[in-house]
């Protein structure tokens, strides 16, 4: 195992519009309550430590927002930091670096009617923002930029990486080819930029890591869009967004497409064809009304309509069917969050279960959603399966993100406590509920917000044009 990491970034934007109050915009933690920054009224702070530690990047950005009297959307404000670092530091940051942002490629000569209109519009907005007192750029130059992010940028999480909230653009990650099944995952490690005196702060940083043995002279690849999806709609994603076909093994061979939309087998026999076409449409359906509630926060309609389509479904849906997956996601998250956790813990290791059974043994989504798993049976006070969860989330984990991720040491953490109470509960069972119960009311191993933005984080590295 090793990792190669990337330590100077060209530039990364903080979180988008609808994140900005709850986002700080040094360290990216998720906070309730942050500090507005006086003059432009648009970036927050965790505390005065975040605003110094982030004002070298915010300080012209302040400037721009302030005299243009409002906020530009995500790619007008990245695109100006971008041009600003540029000014300031030349293309090549550092030694480390391997290419420049000039031989990137952009693609704009690839892109669709409607995209161009859209990619005019933004143009157009940025010459309004950009400043009369910074350094003016041609057209071509601003173009070229805004295409590379287009299909180049990379996906920001907050600084647990359970939610993304902006886009970057790294260089050298730039050169990493896809592949469908990859020997590589990209992780970013916002460090720790918290403490009080900046001695103490550690760097934030991009990470290619191994996944597992790679043979000398093989290439270095990562997955730019989620395995979970077919093969044709990957394709279609990729050639949409990134401009080239994929002809990865997994892709021509189609590999595991069967099981993503097969029918159950069960004592031998498995539902006809037609069968399992009319519960794929109908969960397909149902997804649909799903998210329209999940979007209006009425998780009690989202778990009705969710038990429905289980009910009608699951007997004729195999368990890495992808529709009854999501189902199964959505119902454990939600239900965790109603706090029903019993039944949140029940669809959480039929999705854990069906994910093994389809991802890689070292993705970072499989490890996420042990974790998850694991914390909702501890929740539903079955110790010895939480245990085994944790257990298993905290190995996939320190693979893909590392001992030094926050992520990381919040599952050593769990994994301690979990195994402490474990051990406990084969002593005395009665004791152990009695202080299970007792933590329960403080709420230790609070780790997700509303159901509505977990997911985005986990499966989505690479920036998805929306």
């Amino acid at each position: 195992m090793y990792s190669l990491y990337f330590k100077k970034f060209l530039l990364w934007k903080a979180c988008g519009l609808c994140l900005t109050e709850r986002i700080c915009h040094s360290c990216f933690r998720r906070q309730d309550k942050l500090q507005r920054c006086g003059q432009c009224k648009f970036a927050h702070y965790c505390d005065r430590t975040c605003q110094r530690a982030g004002w070298a990047e915010h300080k012209q950005e302040c400037s721009a927002i302030k005299a243009y009297g409002s906020v530009p959307n995500e790619n007008i404000r990245l695109v100006a930091r971008i041009m600003w670092r540029v000014d300031k530091d030349g293309s090549l940051l550092s030694d480390t670096q391997l290419t420049t942002l000039e031989e990137l490629e952009d693609h704009i000569a690839d892109m669709q009617e409607d995209e161009l209109k859209e990619f005019k519009v933004d143009i157009h907005n940025f010459l309004d923002y950009w400043p009369r007192t910074s350094k003016q750029h041609t057209i071509d130059d601003i173009s070229h930029v805004f295409g590379v992010i287009n299909c180049n940028g990379f996906t920001v999480s907050d600084q647990r990486g359970l939610q993304a909230v902006g886009v970057g653009l790294f260089p050298n990650l730039c050169l990493v080819n896809h592949d469908c099944w990859p020997n590589c995952t990209v992780i970013l490690n916002h460090g720790n930029q918290s403490a009080v005196n900046t001695l103490f702060h550690s760097q934030r940083r991009i990470e290619l890591r191994s996944l597992g043995k790679i043979a000398e002279g093989e290439e270095l690849t990562v997955s730019y869009v989620d395995y979970m999806n077919l093969s044709e709609e990957r394709q279609r994603l990729l050639k949409t967004q990134y401009f080239f076909d994929c002809t990865c093994e997994h892709c021509k061979n189609r590999i595991k497409d069967d099981i993503k939309l097969g029918g159950k087998v069960e004592d031998g026999v498995k539902p006809s064809e037609e069968q399992v076409k009319e519960a794929t449409d109908y969960c397909f359906q149902m997804l649909e009304k799903m998210d329209q509630a999940r979007l209006k926060g009425d998780y009690h309609e989202v778990v009705k309509i969710c038990r429905d389509a289980i009910e009608k479904t699951e007997p004729i849906l195999a368990d890495t069917h992808i529709y009854l997956l999501r189902m199964w996601s959505t119902m454990s998250e939600v239900q965790a969050y109603l706090q029903y956790f019993d039944e949140a813990a029940e669809y959480a290791r039929k999705m854990v279960d069906g994910y093994m059974k389809l991802y890689h043994s070292n993705n970072a989504a499989l490890g996420m959603a042990a974790m998850r798993a694991g914390v909702t049976h501890w929740q539903a006070g079955q110790i010895e399966v939480g245990h085994g969860m944790i257990c298993k989330a905290y190995a996939i984990l320190m693979v893909t993100h590392g001992p030094t991720h926050p992520i990381t040491k919040d599952l050593e953490a769990m994994r301690m406590q979990t195994e402490m109470e474990l051990r406990m509960f084969k002593q005395n069972e009665y004791v152990y509920h009695s202080m299970r119960e007792a933590a329960l009311k403080n709420k230790p191993m609070t780790m997700m917000h509303e159901p509505k933005s977990m997911e985005e984080g986990i499966k989505n590295l690479f920036h998805r044009r929306k």
